[in-house]
């Protein structure tokens, strides 16, 4: 279970406590943005992309969206976003569930968009269309491994 291995990554941190768990769905930023009570904008939405032969994954706000432009300037290529079994086979996460945790997979890099920095804390997935866990940037950005902040939404 992915969830499973989120809270195994966390553990290493000392932060498998912090993973929240509900029994409604999060599996969309306005589902989970209702399960926690925030506004939809905090929630730190993971969206899985093409590149090459393997994928990017952009952690971003809930209230924005991918600029083609923008990405392609950035990535030299366009946005086409993975299927669900390609967000699956890459992150080893589902998608509702997918988030920049435990990733082990050398062909996924992830990156955090500045939309993020506004706020104090957000609220990621876990691995599960159920779970979230509340980071700051510094922390999102640290524990999700992410190699730069980009400028790619608007």
């Amino acid at each position: 279970m992915s969830i499973e291995k989120v809270k195994t990554f966390f553990s290493k941190h000392k932060l498998e406590d912090k993973v929240l768990e509900f029994d409604v769905s999060s599996a969309t930023v306005e589902l989970a943005a209702r399960a926690l009570g925030c506004e939809p904008a905090r929630i730190a939405k993971t969206l899985s992309f093409k590149k090459g032969d393997g994928c990017v994954l952009i952690v971003s706000a809930g209230d924005v969206r991918i600029d083609n432009k923008k990405f392609k300037s950035y990535f030299s290529t366009k946005a086409k976003m993975l299927t669900p079994e390609e967000a699956l086979q890459f992150t080893g996460h589902a998608v509702g569930g997918v988030c920049p945790f435990g990733i082990e997979n050398p062909a996924v890099e992830i990156y955090t968009d500045i939309s993020l920095q506004r706020f104090s804390t957000v609220f990621p997935a876990c691995g599960s269309s159920n779970s979230a866990i509340e980071l700051s940037c510094d922390q999102l950005f640290e524990l999700s491994g992410s190699l730069d902040w980009v400028d790619v939404c608007s």
